[in-house]
This record gives C-alpha cells, sequence and structure tokens, in this order.
C-alpha cells in the first residue's frame, strides 16, 4: 500500500476556533470550506487537517460523532521549539505546558485551541535516559 497522503479528521463545537488556531499558531492554509466542515493543509506536515462541526447528520458512524476536544492532543514534531515557544504564546494562545523536558530527550510544550484540543510540539534535544 502507499498512501498519498494523511488526513486527520476531528469534530468540534466551533470549527472556525480551531480552524483560526491552527492558521495563526502552526501555518496552516485553508484547502477547502463549506458549511460545518474546513479542511486545512500545511506545506511541511504532508497532513490535512479537517475540522468538521460536532453534530452533522454526514458524520458515520453516528454512535461516535461526539467532540474530540476530550482526550484530544496533536503533536508536531519541530525544529526550534523554545523560539516557537515564544512567538505563539506572545500571540496569545492558552498555554497549557511551558517548555520541558523529559528524562528520555523529548522537550515539549502544549497549547489549547477554545475547542479544548491540545496543540503540542516536540523536539528531541537528547538520547534516552
Amino acid at each position: 500500500m502507499h498512501i498519498n497522503r494523511t488526513a486527520l479528521s476531528l469534530n468540534v463545537p466551533d470549527v472556525e476556533a480551531s480552524a483560526r488556531f491552527a492558521r495563526d499558531h502552526f501555518g496552516f492554509t485553508q484547502a477547502m470550506a463549506a458549511e460545518g466542515f474546513v479542511s486545512l493543509e500545511h506545506s511541511s506536515a504532508g497532513l490535512n487537517l479537517v475540522f468538521l462541526r460536532t453534530g452533522l447528520e454526514s458524520f458515520r458512524p453516528p454512535e461516535i460523532a461526539g467532540s474530540a476536544g476530550q482526550g484530544m492532543l496533536l503533536a508536531f514534531v519541530v525544529d526550534g521549539i523554545d523560539d516557537h515557544f515564544a512567538q505563539i504564546s506572545a500571540a496569545g494562545a492558552t498555554v497549557v505546558t511551558p517548555p520541558e523536558t523529559e528524562p528520555w530527550g523529548e522537550r515539549y510544550c502544549q497549547f489549547a485551541d477554545d475547542n479544548g484540543i491540545v496543540w503540542q510540539l516536540v523536539e528531541w534535544v537528547g538520547e534516552p535516559a
């Protein structure tokens, strides 16, 4: 199997809030949009990030059509995490976790959008201890 591209689709109460967060703080751009739907892309991520308004009748299967916010974590591996943290926090994003480094070499920070989705940046800064 050859996968051409990856898309992650998340149900959220406020599609524009999460789309705006992705555009403003992470550099995503809009690829498509319709009522209750937006698809974003990023030039270096190889990922389409899709937000669907919670409760859309077209969502299948309907028994899992709830909001993605609770327990949702989007993680992106980057270089220069401290600079990214400074820029995103200065722009007003809600900081969940300022940069910290785990014993195994993972440096990360976290932000939250208005739908409760946690956006995490990760930079590998060392070998596992």
